[in-house]
């Protein structure tokens, strides 16, 4: 699984890190099923993403807006103002095997998360 991440400027680890549990809470799901975090490039300077990452041993990868704008958003997304269709399912289905959503994006306080496979 791809667990795509959009967030609100200076969001804490903490906060990056409840948002991923309680995403895969709602599937059923366990963090060693997630392969990869995935967010947005103009979320690259995140220090709250880059700290997550770390505390759960999951890779984070930076996606570059071209390739983001490739997939269609099911969801409407704040992310429009910066020209993107979306950050976290875009990010999600962008590294995702079967570019299937198997969460559509859900907020969760300051942060967005969707999940593909």
């Amino acid at each position: 699984m791809i667990v795509g991440i959009g967030a609100r400027r200076g969001i804490s680890s903490q906060e990056a890190i409840d948002a991923v549990h309680n995403a895969l809470a709602e599937l059923g799901r366990d963090i060693a099923d997630v392969q990869m975090l995935a967010s947005a490039k103009l979320k690259e300077n995140e220090e709250g993403l880059h700290e997550a990452s770390k505390a759960l041993g999951i890779e984070l990868r930076f996606i570059d807006h071209d390739e983001l704008n490739r997939y269609d958003a099911p969801s409407d997304s704040q992310a429009k103002r910066f020209g993107l269709t979306g950050v976290a399912e875009p990010a999600a289905l962008a590294l995702s095997e079967k570019k299937e959503l198997i969460l559509r994006k859900k907020v969760y306080g300051r942060i967005t998360i969707a999940i593909a496979e």
